[in-house]
């Protein structure tokens, strides 16, 4: 009996066995049945959203037609917007500066007096002089020499202007000759010609200047009142440059007032280095064209090296036109040999002025490219004439140190945190050092 019982145990152990694998197998399939289900069902409602939302774009397309701009296309607008604001705001200034063109240049010629004077007040300073007698002495002195050099060329102009046209009659009835005796075949009657057509345009010109004395008059009243308005900027900003300084950095936002008070010392640093190294390169120029010219026998060689100091202060184009000037002379005065010599002793002290000179004198700091100087200098002359063709090379000159220090303070990394450092003591809008910025 026990083993009956025995064996219905087992029976019943076995089939429940079979029963639970039963269970598990219908389990299993039924899993992969939900998957399979869910995994269609996935594919039918996404391909069923994807036709949705494009049914939607095509939609949102055809009622704003902007959505179908190519992206490219509106990046494009984007940035031409943006370029015609800054255009429009850029023609402004140019206009109110058009405007106000007297006070603009007076105020620039202040402050590059003042960049050249300013070094001064401050060693006088700190030698124990007060401020205001510091800055009464530099400018007086400063003021005198300015003023001597504009009279010596004033004088050697006016001394040696009826020479100089006598010399170059000489050398234009030279150039006749040696026209007339030359293998291009130029007839006398050619030659008459075009003197006639320049003697036409020069009596015009003369006509015109002669008929417009009361605007000639107008503009010595704006010089002088140039001058005037120049010689008090500088006073007052040999005098007060810090506290100057301080007004106009209550001007700025207080976000961007940390930059700009980071900024204006290395920009008062390249102007001061621009006007004193210009200085120098200019009186070097002047010195040895005007001792090589010396030397060669051609006359006027004072006035044209006082030309060529004066034009050294417009880079590149300047140097030209004065370089040419002297050549021309020696060209019409004593003939082609000495023309050829005076040509080349501009070219050696130019080549050594680019090459030696302005990289060990002005340095790095002030280095423009020279498409850049061109560049500048042609806008300058075409807005305010000559001034501004001087000013603009070093108002181009601070302001590539200017963008420069502010795009370097802008990248993130260490930079930026140590420029940050350096110039928190300057955010509170204490100003540029003594030496520095006004």
């Amino acid at each position: 009996m026990s083993g009956v019982q025995g064996w219905f145990g087992r029976l019943k152990g076995r089939t429940a066995a079979l029963r639970e694998h039963g269970a598990r197998v219908r389990a299993r399939r039924e899993a992969e049945y939900a998957a399979e289900y869910a995994a269609e069902y996935a594919a039918e409602h996404a391909a069923e959203h994807a036709a949705a939302q494009h049914a939607r774009e095509a939609t949102d397309a055809a009622r704003n037609p902007a959505g179908a701009v190519p992206w490219g296309v509106r990046v494009a607008a984007e940035a031409g917007w943006r370029f015609l604001v800054l255009a429009a705001t850029l023609w402004v200034l140019m206009r109110v500066i058009g405007a106000v063109r007297l006070v603009v240049l007076a105020f620039v010629v202040a402050l590059l007096v003042t960049a050249l004077l300013q070094p001064t007040v401050a060693r006088l300073h700190r030698r124990g002089l007060s401020r205001g007698l510091a800055t009464a002495l530099t400018a007086i002195c400063g003021f005198i020499v300015l003023g001597l050099v504009g009279w010596f060329v004033v004088w050697q102009v006016s001394e040696n202007l009826g020479d100089l046209t006598d010399r170059v009659q000489e050398g234009i009835e030279e150039l006749k000759r040696w026209l007339l005796n030359s293998p291009f075949h130029v007839t006398e009657q050619q030659i008459n010609d075009i003197a006639k057509k320049l003697s036409d345009s020069v009596g015009t010109s003369t006509s015109e200047i002669t008929s417009s004395g009361l605007k000639g008059v107008t503009v010595v009243v704006e010089i002088i009142t140039g001058l005037l308005l120049a010689m008090f900027s500088t006073l007052f900003m040999l005098y007060d440059g810090r506290h100057i300084w301080q007004w106009t950095l209550r001007l700025v936002p207080a976000s961007a007032r940390r930059g700009v008070a980071g900024a204006g010392p290395r920009a008062w640093r390249t102007l001061t280095a621009y006007v004193r190294g210009t200085l120098i390169v200019a009186l070097i120029d002047a010195v040895f064209i005007g001792v090589g010219i010396y030397f060669l026998g051609v006359p006027l060689a004072v006035p044209i090296a006082v030309v060529i100091f004066l034009s050294s202060f417009v880079p590149l184009v300047g140097a030209v036109a004065s370089g040419a000037l002297a050549v021309v002379v020696a060209l019409v005065t004593q003939g082609v040999f000495t023309a050829l010599m005076a040509l080349l002793v501009v070219l050696l002290v130019q080549q050594i002025e680019g090459h030696i000179l302005q990289p060990f004198i002005l340095g790095r700091a002030v280095r423009i490219h020279p498409l850049g100087v061109v560049l500048a200098v042609a806008t300058g002359g075409i807005i305010a004439g000559i001034g501004g063709a001087v000013v603009a090379v070093p108002l181009v000159a601070v302001t590539n140190t200017v963008v420069g220090y502010l795009r370097t303070r802008a990248e993130p990394g260490p930079a930026t945190g140590s420029g940050s450092a350096a110039n928190s003591g300057t955010a509170a809008g204490s100003g540029p050092p003594d030496a520095g910025a006004p």
